[in-house]
This record gives structure tokens, C-alpha cells and sequence, in this order.
């Protein structure tokens, strides 16, 4: 009994060591995105599904410059001037996944998540976009608006950024 006992509490404490500690985390090497990720993209998004009261267009043609500058990857598009860094969450081969997040009309962040497989110059993948509304009061979430958009991209222009 005495043996149980002990072993109860060593159960207990591993248990509560475990629920405690921080989740390992790997990151992903910026030099796993290949080459020939970089460079200019012709971009149309058609909405798939979206849920929340906010209005999200139906479909869009954006153009996209991806560029690596050191360990940062940046998105721009000239048209509209937005600029943003990205995270690349995921590379596996030709399938990347990276998230943008940026704050949006004052009191909203605005959290893009693209998944997408390269196939030479183009592209297929979705676009999970999470729009969070927090109140300018006190700062807490009020609300949250998804959509999720079917992406289909041709390269305009850019090479291999080691000339491969």
C-alpha cells in the first residue's frame, strides 16, 4: 500500500509537470521555401465559405511580389501599397503554408493564412482569412468574422533567387 501511495503521487505530479510546461515548438528554416516561391504573382481569390455579418468580396485579383530580404519574407502589392512580412509556418516540398497578421480599420486584427502548392509558375491553394473586431472600450474580442478563399496564381516575372 505504501508502494501505491508513492506511485500515485509520482502519477500525479508528472501528470501536472506535463500539463504545465510549454509545447514544443520547431521552427521552419526560411532556406526550405524554394526558390521559386519568389518573385511577382498574378493572384485571383474566389470566396468559398464565410461566416460572421462582415461582407467579404466575392472574388479578387490581386498581384502579390514575394521577396526574402536576409530571414524575413515579404509580401507587397503595388497596386493597393500594402506591404506586410510573413511567417512561414509550414514547407514540405512545393506545399508552403505562411500567415500575415496586421491591424485592420482602427480596432480589428486581420490574421491571412495561405496554403499553397507551387507547381512551376502557378499555384493553387486557399486563403483562411480571421478578422477579429475588439472593442475600443476595454479591448476585449466582441467578434469573430472567417472566410475562406480558393487561390489560383500565375508568376508575372521573377527568377530563381540563386540563379537555379
Amino acid at each position: 500500500m505504501k508502494y501505491l501511495k508513492y506511485l500515485l503521487i509520482l502519477i500525479l505530479f508528472a501528470y501536472g509537470t506535463c500539463m504545465h510546461s510549454e509545447p514544443l515548438k520547431a521552427g521552419v528554416s526560411i532556406d526550405s521555401v524554394p526558390n521559386s516561391f519568389y518573385g511577382s504573382w498574378r493572384v485571383v481569390a474566389k470566396i468559398d465559405k464565410q461566416k460572421g455579418d462582415i461582407y467579404f468580396k466575392p472574388i479578387a485579383i490581386d498581384f502579390w511580389n514575394l521577396s526574402r530580404q536576409g530571414d524575413v519574407i515579404n509580401l507587397t502589392n503595388p497596386f493597393t501599397g500594402a506591404s506586410a512580412s510573413v511567417k512561414v509556418d509550414y514547407v514540405e516540398g512545393n506545399l508552403i503554408r505562411f500567415t500575415k497578421v496586421g491591424d485592420y480599420d482602427g480596432n480589428k486584427k486581420l490574421t491571412d493564412t495561405v496554403d499553397l502548392k507551387l507547381e512551376g509558375d502557378t499555384f493553387t491553394g486557399i486563403n483562411s482569412l480571421l478578422l477579429e473586431t475588439y472593442s475600443n472600450f476595454d479591448g476585449k474580442l466582441i467578434k469573430k468574422d472567417t472566410a475562406l478563399y480558393i487561390l489560383k496564381g500565375e508568376k508575372i516575372s521573377g527568377q530563381s533567387i540563386t540563379g537555379k
